[in-house]
């Protein structure tokens, strides 16, 4: 609770004196609280802080990240958490592998915007707008076809933002523009985390990562760099990650099949300019049908 308090504070003092500390600062500042909310509200969708669902959602109701509506994001990541379907480019929502039927109907320039996509850089740089219009795009679709629950969390999502829109264009005024840049770079810091949480492997508990990075990194992302931890045990809250890794770390390290790096420096300095592995699922069956989203 004091954690969320501090990110909306930082987040008031980002929009409320971007003038006095410059946009640069502004930016960074807005861009840190926003990943940082982001990794609140994946907390919140796993049950936390209270015991009040209705209660925890208010508190990360409010859409200051502006692309994705709560609830969306809630349900598919718990849609994600099925451990068999991990990676999987059809039945996996945050999979990021292209199905091989999907990848020989794509042009030349859309599968090099992928393979620059599949390294940490190219994550950072473009992975938010594909994200984006992948999300969207699969968002309408569901809405074309009549699925009424997606329109109606789209519809609370417009309507959150017109408050957040007011106060976003009475505080920040003619450096309204800044916005959107934090937006988009605290969406690329959430990127860095996403990049490798998953690889394709038979075995479903080889699928997920251990990052045992102490640093920046694993703050913003409340220690979900130890994501087999967090698969194992989705329920756990942020700060008790460490202290039950370090408790089983070899059981853990096992059970993935020490799919682990030491720090996220490790990965910059690996993955910086070198993609980390094929954009086609290397085991998906050809001939299924699925979202094929580019994401």
């Amino acid at each position: 609770m004091v954690l969320l308090g501090l990110c909306y504070a930082g987040w008031a003092t980002g929009i409320g004196y971007a003038e006095t500390i410059g946009p640069l600062v502004a930016i960074a500042l807005l861009g840190l609280c926003l990943a940082l909310f982001s990794s609140l509200q994946h907390e919140v969708l796993h049950g936390h802080p209270t015991s009040w669902s209705w209660l925890n959602t208010l508190l990360v109701l409010a859409p200051i990240g502006l692309v994705v509506p709560y609830h969306r994001f809630r349900d598919l990541h718990l849609a994600h958490h099925c451990n068999t379907i991990l990676t999987d480019p059809f039945d996996d929502p945050e999979s990021y592998y292209v199905h091989p039927d999907h990848w020989d109907r794509y042009p030349a320039w859309l599968r090099q915007m992928l393979i620059w996509n599949n390294t940490l850089v190219g994550r950072m740089t473009i992975g938010p707008a594909l994200g984006i219009c992948g999300f969207w795009g699969a968002e309408a679709r569901l809405i074309a076809r009549g699925d009424s629950g997606v329109l109606v969390v789209w519809i609370v999502h417009a309507l959150l933002l017109v408050p957040v829109g007011f106060l976003l264009a009475n505080a920040l005024e003619t450096m309204w523009w800044t916005y959107p840049i934090a937006v988009y770079i605290g969406m690329s810091l959430i990127y860095v985390r996403t990049f490798l949480e998953h690889r394709a492997h038979e075995n479903p508990h080889a699928r997920t990562v251990i990052i045992e990075d102490r640093g920046l990194f694993s703050f913003l992302f409340l220690n979900n760099n130890l994501h087999a931890v967090h698969h194992a045990k989705p329920t756990l809250p942020w700060y008790k990650l460490p202290d039950c890794y370090r408790r089983n770390r070899d059981r853990f390290l096992a059970c993935n099949r020490n799919y682990q790096y030491r720090s996220y420096g490790e990965i910059f300095r690996r993955y910086g300019f070198r993609r980390k592995e094929p954009v086609v699922h290397p085991f998906a069956a050809s001939g299924r049908r699925g979202k094929g989203d580019a994401q």
